[in-house]
């Protein structure tokens, strides 16, 4: 067994074990294998080990990566946007998961239009508060909520976080378990569905399953230290 197909069933057994604690069913959460940086041979071992959902951050490693290794895999964007590259996104992505203000979603919105798809986002929060971080304040993620759910070429399926980096796990775990709740008030007000939260990396991915989290991203512990 490869060191990428043994990270990933580590990895897969953290994440059942911790949805069992929680008392979650494991087929609820999906692992975002982060493969920013990754050279191909270990995205076709982590491909070959059956996983099927990648995360990039940039658009022409993206676009790079999916030449390469083709649509048989779901891809994700999970950095930042820059709103001038809306429309890259849009033609590469299935879900983007870093919608944080207005101008950004009526970017996409248009480009989703010319190709005459519906793209799903998820609205990034700052959870945390922090100015490194980009993501709307809880408090006004009703009010971009409201204004993304106007534009028919997107479809709103939930929220995003990056918490505070802790050396203990745990202390992430009020971050998360305020983006569900969140989640809960901005569902009751909205009447969407909103079914993922994506939250939780390899520091603390397991804390985010038992708090509710749908999508994990997982890089380091699957595919080791970068650079």
């Amino acid at each position: 067994m490869n060191l990428i197909t043994r990270n990933l069933e580590e990895v897969r057994g953290a994440i059942a074990a911790a949805a069992h604690r929680a008392g979650r069913d494991p087929g609820e959460v999906r692992l975002v294998a982060v493969s920013k940086t990754v050279d191909l041979e270990r995205l076709r071992a982590a491909i070959a080990a059956g996983q099927d959902l990648f995360g990039e951050n940039y658009l022409q490693e993206a676009r790079d990566k999916i030449a390469a290794l083709g649509r048989r895999v779901s891809w994700h964007l999970v950095g930042h946007l820059q709103t001038n590259k809306a429309a890259g996104a849009v033609a590469l992505f299935d879900l983007i998961h870093a919608v944080d203000r207005g101008k950004l979603a009526r970017a996409l919105d248009a480009a989703a239009a010319r190709l005459g798809k519906v793209q799903d986002v998820l609205i990034q929060v700052n959870q945390g508060g922090e100015d490194t971080k980009s993501g709307v304040e809880p408090a006004a993620a009703g009010d971009l909520l409201q204004e993304v759910a106007r534009l028919p070429h997107l479809r709103i399926l939930g929220l995003m976080t990056m918490p505070p980096w802790f050396a203990d796990p745990e202390a992430a775990r009020p971050y998360f378990r305020a983006l569900r709740e969140l989640r809960e008030r901005l569902r009751d007000v909205s009447g969407l569905p909103l079914p993922e939260l994506s939250m939780g990396m390899s520091a603390d991915f397991e804390v985010a399953v038992e708090e509710g989290a749908s999508l994990v991203r997982v890089g380091t512990a699957i595919f080791g230290r970068r650079g």
